[in-house]
């Protein structure tokens, strides 16, 4: 069975995803068989295994962080929230419900099995697991529902536990004495040592108070680890990722939906020198964009409604109306048809008038399409042409079903082998369901240089696509950081101890 190691945090977003994905890395670099594991995650960001089951992105990164191939068994539990006070439930990669914080909660206990069948599975499998926790440990309120997140996970894998601080929200002494003192006796004894992330300056002005902490707690400071500017996937919409950007070169504008999913999709556009990705959520940072792209939803129907209401939707057809270039993926590619109707209210219930930008009629339905797929575009028109013929490869997660006479992709799916086409093209406005259509240098490369060509702007100006190269470099460069600010000396004692 795999010695595991428990990575937790102060609060959410204290970095403790970027913290196991880089342990990971290192681990994997020291020649051991390492796999990430976190029993329940909340993202809208999610991905699809080659088996046809979902999980939460986070996981994903730390599985190519190890070198390992994702597994819904990394990640047993994900909730998609579907609004302010409801998820969907998705159980070892499946839907299993839709329902509120608190009906969740009555039944949190029963999936206890299904959590710790996921970990022993992987356990036989790997040297080291390297768990991560969810939001804090001493949430009081929370504490006795709490069988497999934090602490109530760290005693039934028996695993010794780091705990993350983030100094650059300030209190960070009092974020680790504070979490440490709410925790009970036998929780504070699985705290091996802690570490205080997202530092800048000088490490030696933080020294006297590194000392006096260890002295309160008793526990080892293991880590001070700086600030880091990493290009690697972040968990949720919280990513600075989503902030406003000036244009550049080329200038892309993503719609940021309320409920926004799977901005991964853009990320190869993102690490292109010369090409900006900015996230739009008023008509007033609008711009003058040369590409508009509506991105995934976990609400189709709602958010289809902030965008008219905000005043963004009149801006996105008064750019299509000019001939500017718009994409549509997955839930953008539903918005920007002439219908959506939702008869078993998956969504939003009803029926609404869609954007008319293709002529395209969707139904939600009950049942959710997850799988991978494989193909190549088909021949397109205006800006789009230079996609014609390149190879797609991404994977598909929705609830509903589009009807198209002018697909844009012919596809194969991993899961049943059958080829069938997808999407729909108008004019300059083409939409489809395939995440990570963009993701191949090749197709990434095409479509900038076409928009920089329309622009008239000399394609050479722009940086070089290397996708892949580019994230492995990133995970190198963290586990630096790792192997630099964290001592792994300690960290490797605390591993083959355990607790």
């Amino acid at each position: 069975m795999a010695k595991p190691i428990m990575i937790q945090g102060t609060m959410s977003n204290a970095g403790k995803s970027l913290i196991a994905a880089g342990l990971c890395r290192v681990l994997r670099q020291d020649g051991y068989r390492v796999a990430p594991f976190k029993a329940q995650n909340m993202a809208l960001n999610s991905f699809i295994t080659k088996e046809g089951l979902e999980m939460g992105r986070a996981q994903v990164v730390q599985a190519e962080a190890a070198g390992v191939e994702p597994s819904v068994l990394m990640n047993p539990i994900l909730l998609k929230p579907t609004s302010d006070m409801g998820s969907q439930v998705i159980v070892n990669g499946e839907v299993t419900a839709q329902l509120s914080a608190r009906d969740y909660f009555a039944v949190k206990r029963s999936l206890l099995p299904a959590v710790m069948q996921a970990y022993n599975k992987l356990s036989e499998q790997y040297d080291v697991i390297v768990i991560e926790g969810a939001g804090s440990p001493a949430e009081i309120n929370l504490k006795d529902a709490d069988v497999f997140v934090n602490m109530g996970m760290a005693k039934q894998a028996k695993a010794p536990v780091l705990l993350v601080g983030d100094i650059d929200r300030g209190g960070v002494f009092a974020q680790l004495y504070g979490t440490v003192a709410l925790l009970d006796p036998d929780e504070r004894a699985l705290v091996k040592g802690v570490i205080i992330n997202k530092f800048r300056g000088d490490e030696s002005i933080l020294t006297p108070g590194v000392k006096q902490l260890e002295q309160l707690l008793g526990i080892p400071v293991v880590g001070v680890v700086p600030y880091v500017h990493l290009d690697i996937d972040d968990e949720d919409s919280l990513s600075e990722r989503l902030g406003n950007k000036a244009a550049a070169l080329v200038d892309i504008a993503v719609i940021r939906l309320p409920r926004l999913s799977n901005f991964t999709d853009f990320r190869a556009l993102e690490a292109i020198e010369g090409v900006s990705v900015r996230y739009v959520e008023s008509p007033r940072t609008f711009g003058s964009p040369d590409l508009v792209i509506l991105p995934g939803t976990k609400n189709t129907m709602a958010d289809l409604l902030w965008l008219r209401q905000s005043g963004l939707e009149g801006k996105v057809l008064r750019f299509a109306d000019a001939g500017g270039a718009v994409f549509g993926i997955c839930g953008g590619y539903q918005m920007l048809g002439t219908e959506l109707s939702d008869p078993h209210g998956v969504e939003h219930g009803g029926s609404l008038r869609g954007m008319g930008l293709l002529p395209v009629r969707t139904t939600f339905t009950e049942q959710k399409t997850r799988t991978r797929v494989r193909g190549a575009f088909g021949t397109l028109s205006g800006t789009f042409s230079a996609l014609s013929g390149l190879p797609v490869e991404g994977y598909e997660i929705h609830m509903g079903k589009t009807e198209t006479d002018a697909p844009i992709v012919t596809i194969t799916d991993s899961i049943t082998g059958t080829a069938r086409t997808d999407g729909c093209r108008s004019a300059n406005v083409c939409g489809c369901y395939v995440h990570g259509v963009f993701d191949t240098d090749e197709v990434a490369s095409a479509l900038v240089h076409a928009l920089a060509r329309e622009k008239g702007v000399d394609p050479a100006l722009l940086g070089a696509v290397s996708g892949e190269a580019h994230k492995q470099q990133q995970y190198d460069l963290l586990a630096d950081t790792i192997r630099r600010h964290m001592d792994m000396q300690a960290i490797d004692r605390i591993i083959k101890e355990g607790i």
